[in-house]
């Protein structure tokens, strides 16, 4: 990151490595905590795929059934590539809902796969700030991270992701192979 100029990315990377100062929204269903205490430990009684898929269901959820069918149609839209349409309902269920973590998780997603970083990043903070344990969100900026060459910045994230869910091989690889590319040289 550039020396003394503040950017996107360096106010993101500040508020993740707050986030263990921060609570998640009282607006997130109470179930989300004993599944996040599930996923913390070791060695898991439930399948990894059952937690993880029940953490993203919860997060998909909603009280008005209306907002869950429309964010339904964005999951479609994401998959069949119709990102106009799905940036759209986006945009709606974000204004309708503003305290929904998942709505500003998926409009970044949406944005991410655009290659749109900036508003991605702006929708991570978004997410965190709602859901400070999003680890689809912290994984996102990583992503975003590599894809501007910002490999600590990467790192970091992908560590913060980590820590709250420990079962993510891919992103354990990956912070592996940053551990390995930047480890010094002693002459």
């Amino acid at each position: 990151m550039t020396a003394g100029k503040i950017g996107p990315l360096d106010r993101a990377l500040e508020l993740i490595l707050s986030l263990d100062a921060m609570t998640p929204s009282p607006t997130l269903p109470q179930e989300l905590d004993t599944l996040f205490d599930d996923l913390s430990q070791p060695k898991l009684e439930e399948p990894l795929d059952v937690v993880e898929g029940s953490i993203w269901a919860l997060w998909c959820s909603h009280p008005d059934e209306s907002a869950v069918q429309r964010m339904e149609r964005v999951i479609g839209g994401l998959s069949q590539g119709r990102f106009e349409a799905a940036e759209r309902i986006l945009d709606g269920l974000i204004s309708d809902y503003p305290d929904w973590a998942e709505a500003w998780n998926k409009r970044a997603t949406l944005y991410f796969l655009q290659d749109r970083d900036e508003e991605s990043v702006a929708d991570i903070e978004a997410t965190l700030k709602l859901e400070p344990r999003h680890f689809g969100a912290l994984g996102g900026f990583g992503q975003i991270c590599l894809r501007m060459d910002e490999p600590v910045s990467a790192r970091i994230a992908f560590e913060k992701a980590l820590e709250v869910n420990p079962h993510l091989d891919g992103v354990r690889e990956i912070v592996h192979e940053l551990v390995a590319e930047f480890r010094p040289v002693v002459n």
